[in-house]
């Protein structure tokens, strides 16, 4: 799952904190799973620990690929990854968003509200916190007097390496 296991159109990669929480990943689940009069099994507690053992933006053939073959221990089916993702996205535990026809997931529970740049050629995503960017939306939203429970802002672009690497190809293109 991390950017550099990936093929490089698919590398994603992340850069702010978690930020502290009363309840593990895991409690929080199991809280939801107990809500819903759901079990506990050993694979959603195995795909809880594989989440969450580190922060990186994911799709589900991404973890999938993490994650035992058939035959294996802790070996999940597909069809049970893709169920329990969209557990953890009810959960308030992921958050789920779209980038390129295909569904992509991040941290949601312990980890700050934040914005995302990504590049169009490499495919990379980045994380950023902007207060300005908050304000200005708070802003907005009170002259339209709506009030905000969340916002998720993507700007596609292309990154500084892309747009260097394309400028030294051009210069050379020229000799």
């Amino acid at each position: 799952m991390s950017s550099t296991e990936s093929a490089p159109s698919d590398a994603l990669s992340t850069s702010l904190a978690a930020i502290e929480v009363s309840q593990t990943p895991n409690e929080r689940f199991e809280e939801y799973l107990v809500s819903r009069g759901l079990r506990k099994t050993q694979q959603r507690s195995f795909l809880v620990e594989q989440v969450f053992s580190h922060h990186e933006h994911f799709d589900a053939d991404q973890l999938i690929d993490q994650l035992p073959r058939k035959g294996e221990e802790n070996y999940v089916s597909r069809t049970t990854v893709y169920r329990t993702l969209n557990e953890f996205v009810d959960a308030g535990l992921l958050r789920r968003f779209e980038l390129n026809g295909r569904s992509v997931y991040e941290h949601d529970y312990g980890y700050p509200e934040h914005d995302h740049f990504y590049c169009m050629k490499c495919h990379e995503l980045s994380e950023f916190q902007s207060e300005e960017l908050v304000k200005l939306r708070d802003v907005i939203a009170r002259e339209h007097r709506f009030r905000v429970r969340s916002h998720r802002l993507i700007i596609q672009g292309i990154c500084h390496a892309c747009s260097t690497s394309r400028n030294n190809r051009r210069r050379q293109d020229r000799v």
